[in-house]
């Protein structure tokens, strides 16, 4: 077993893994998971009933044709998706009512929430747009609660989970002409990527080969063990684990995904730093309408910024665009061009509670490359509120940004139980 042996400096920087490990697992991910507790991160807005622009969904039981049942503001909605690829129907039916359960999105919210909910929005339009997110002006847009709808196992597998991944590895990260399009899904492999292009789509390729990492360690660790009438036990499965990120299993592939997610852990530790100055404003608030847990919960917030910021070992972003200046626009623009068709993919899950996550966590990643391409716009902040900021960040980009580095951060800390689990089965 070669998964504990992911060790020492990474590519295309100065940290090793071990100085990640030390400083999130008993620094950092403590603090941001009771963060992210509080009101204004657990809620975020998100269109679920978006078409696929790229493709029809062959699945038997397709986004149309799944129920989405209203109930009082008191009930649960569930979105409910399920598949089957299986000849026989009686399994069909049962994988099927399984996966009802499993990818469902739990959407209820109390009245009291509600009516928060509007006065924050309220709020949020007051301000000053630079950029719009579809979701939010949507009528088709809902708060969800992430607390009720954690990421984990789902029983999304199959043709149709593969082609999502293969269609971002294949069409969207740079690959070198020279890779062939797997033909099966079995035969897929996603090559640690890169080699002999440019740092900066070999840089773009391992921070979605690091999410892609990241979301398949979440499934192994909040796998469904046991599911029966009388509960369902959650739990790491050591197993999926292997299958996913052993060596030997994956034909080498295991580790580099694995040192692809710390890389993707320091892009989105140095965008936290960088974007301190924006919290730091006097005219910031993490606004919920209760002034005091707001005001907690902004020196909450700029406590970890701050510790983001201390972080010894920071990836160098001054070696991404440094060479010519009209083709590092262009550079740029191509990875702002596969971005975006990689955030329009994530409409094509047909897993509801995975799209929910996927879009959440492409939004953060998209805040991540923002505020490192923003700079200059960044440091020229006005510290007074009468000016006119430079830079701005929507309610959904903070909420995103925060709780995708929070999935990250929760997988380097997986990580360390994983290969204590490991090491007992020696």
């Amino acid at each position: 077993m070669h998964v504990t042996r992911v060790t020492g400096n990474l590519d295309d920087c100065a940290c090793d893994v071990e100085t990640i490990d030390h400083f999130n697992n008993d620094q950092l991910f403590p603090k941001l998971q009771n963060l992210l507790e509080s009101d204004y991160f657990r809620f975020y807005k998100v269109n679920l009933n978006k078409p696929c622009p790229f493709w029809t969904s062959s699945s038997h039981c397709g986004l149309r044709h799944c129920a989405v049942k209203p109930c009082s503001p008191v009930k649960c909605i569930k979105i409910s998706l399920c598949f089957q690829y299986s000849a026989d129907a009686n399994k069909q039916l049962e994988e099927c009512e399984k996966e009802q359960h499993l990818g469902a999105v739990d959407v209820s919210l109390s009245d009291e929430t509600r009516e928060a909910l509007l006065d924050w929005s309220k709020y949020d339009d007051e301000a000053e747009r630079f950029c719009v997110v579809d979701d939010e002006a949507s009528p088709d847009s809902q708060y969800v609660d992430l607390l009720l709808n954690p990421e984990r196992f789902t029983g999304y597998k199959g043709p149709e989970a593969w082609q999502i991944w293969n269609s971002i590895y294949e069409e969207n990260c740079f690959k070198p002409y020279t890779v062939k399009r797997p033909l099966l899904p079995d035969s897929f492999r996603s090559s640690s990527g890169g080699e002999g292009q440019c740092v900066e789509k070999r840089a773009f390729y391992r921070l979605v080969s690091g999410l892609h990492a990241s979301i398949n360690i979440h499934l192994s660790a909040r796998y469904l063990l046991d599911d029966n009438w009388f509960q369902r036990e959650w739990g790491h499965n050591v197993t999926e684990f292997r299958q996913r990120f052993d060596s030997e299993l994956t034909a080498g592939e295991g580790p580099k995904r694995l040192r692809n997610l710390y890389f993707l852990y320091l892009i989105e530790l140095r965008a936290l730093a960088k974007v301190l100055p924006f919290f730091q404003q006097p005219s910031f608030h993490l606004y919920t309408g209760r002034p005091e847990e707001d005001k907690k919960h902004k020196e909450q917030l700029l406590q970890i910024l701050q510790l983001a910021r201390s972080f010894p070992l920071h990836f160098d972003e001054r070696s991404l665009f440094a060479g010519d200046e009209k083709e590092a626009a262009k550079l740029k623009e191509d990875i702002r061009l596969a971005f975006l068709n990689i955030s329009k993919i994530m409409d094509c899950v047909d897993c509801f509670k995975c799209r929910l996550w996927g879009k959440l966590q492409t939004q953060g990643l998209g805040t991540v490359l923002k505020i490192l391409f923003s700079e200059r716009q960044i440091e020229a902040l006005p510290m007074s509120s009468n000016q006119r900021p430079s830079f701005q960040l929507s309610r959904q980009e903070i909420v995103s940004l925060f709780n995708a580095f929070g999935r990250i951060s929760t997988s380097v800390r997986e990580l360390k139980n994983f290969r204590s689990m490991l090491a007992e089965e020696r």
